[in-house]
């Protein structure tokens, strides 16, 4: 009988464990915690996006904040390209494949020449496929 009782008080607490943690992991996937600044409609986002990156890559190299504004500029790199690059009805957009040859190649640089200043040639480039790809969303292709 007592074998049983403590068997059966074994069970209950590693079932407690087990919804507890369970309860945990819900939760904090549940808190918006990592929340994107992203709205979802593909649009709205890729201008947005657009507008944020002109006026980080516009910023002089003395510029205070300029390296804060790299940082959020990457974060927000790598939230766009993981909302849409999986949706096959927009990574076949040529709006798509625009930003994203403009946001590899900026992310590419802040990633690999974090204290480097941007390039005069990467970025008028990247200017430049910036407002292709704006005109191209809006247009709807």
């Amino acid at each position: 009988m007592l074998t049983a009782l403590q068997r059966l008080t074994r069970s209950l607490t590693s079932l407690t464990l087990a919804v507890c943690l369970g309860l945990c992991l819900m939760l904090s996937a549940c808190s918006g915690a990592g929340a994107s600044t992203l709205s979802g409609d593909y649009v709205e986002d890729t201008v947005a996006v657009v507008h944020t990156l002109q006026s980080t890559i516009a910023l002089e190299q003395s510029a205070e904040g300029r390296a804060e504004a790299e940082a959020a500029a990457t974060a927000l790199i790598d939230d766009y390209m993981s909302r849409y690059r999986p949706r096959p009805q927009v990574n076949g957009l040529s709006s798509f494949t625009t930003m994203q040859t403009a946001l590899n190649s900026l992310a590419g640089h802040y990633k690999t020449y974090a204290n480097r200043p941007l390039p005069d040639a990467l970025k008028e480039r990247v200017d430049k496929e910036l407002g292709k790809a704006e005109k191209a969303v809006v247009r709807g292709s």
